[in-house]
């Protein structure tokens, strides 16, 4: 089932730009836009939203005003100009804050937010497969699984992202990647290698086994690697 979304902005650029990027998404719909947060109350009373993309300077009721009075809150993602707001918006539990003008890699990582939330809250049996997104060219975004992820490699500017089925080259950090993914699923074993616990076939001295590939362990991860490892399998 596709997310179901809303953009509430008073700027015909910015719901443009966030409703193009939401087109490339196939998992995600834009089912309602509105250029005021009363038109927006007054959808939101007949009709089910899992996620609101919110400005916070808009006429008649501001974003922070429109937070305020909902009942029943969506996931909600900020989207405004001023980076003076984001401590406020996070005591009201909002899931991201994005400054204009935001950047689709930028958005990519918002999305994968949601999808960790969503996922989570489905329970071990939801019936559909947690996963992100990840860009492969200037327009292209390529839905990965989380379970068919095998071994993320750090090279240079670049990561191999290494699946069950393909390996994919991405512009982006290990970091950023690996805070991406669930932690109970996935660990960094290295500066260079965040790979899938549960896809480890044998751990041997210093290095650990996946797929016929063997991966050595950095000196300052050893410890951590094996204690959580260990305890996984008690």
């Amino acid at each position: 089932m596709k997310v179901r979304c809303m953009i509430i902005d008073d700027e015909p650029l910015a719901i443009k730009v966030i409703a193009n990027y939401l087109n490339q998404m196939n998992d995600f719909e834009l089912v309602k836009t509105c250029n005021n947060a009363i038109d927006a109350l007054n959808y939101l009373k007949d009709n089910n939203i899992d996620l609101i993309f919110l400005d916070i300077n808009m006429p008649i009721m501001d974003g922070l005003s429109f937070i305020d009075s909902l009942e029943t809150k969506p996931l909600i993602i900020i989207t405004s100009a001023h980076e003076e707001f984001a401590v406020k918006t996070y005591e009201l539990d909002v899931l991201d804050y994005l400054i204009k003008p935001i950047s689709l890699p930028r958005f990519i990582k918002s999305l994968n937010k949601v999808n960790k939330v969503l996922n989570h809250f489905k329970g071990i049996d939801m019936k559909e497969r947690p996963f992100l997104f990840i860009k492969i060219d200037k327009k292209k975004m390529q839905k990965i699984y989380m379970d068919e992820l095998l071994v993320i490699e750090c090279l240079k500017d670049y990561l191999k992202i290494i699946t069950t089925t393909k390996k994919y080259i991405i512009h982006e950090t290990l970091s950023n990647f690996t805070a991406q993914l669930p932690m109970d699923s996935f660990i960094r074993i290295h500066r260079s290698f965040t790979i899938s616990i549960d896809k480890i076939d044998t751990i041997e001295g210093n290095s650990i086994e996946i797929g016929g590939i063997r991966y050595v362990i950095g000196r300052t991860y050893i410890k951590e690697v094996k204690e959580r490892i260990l305890n996984m399998s008690i």
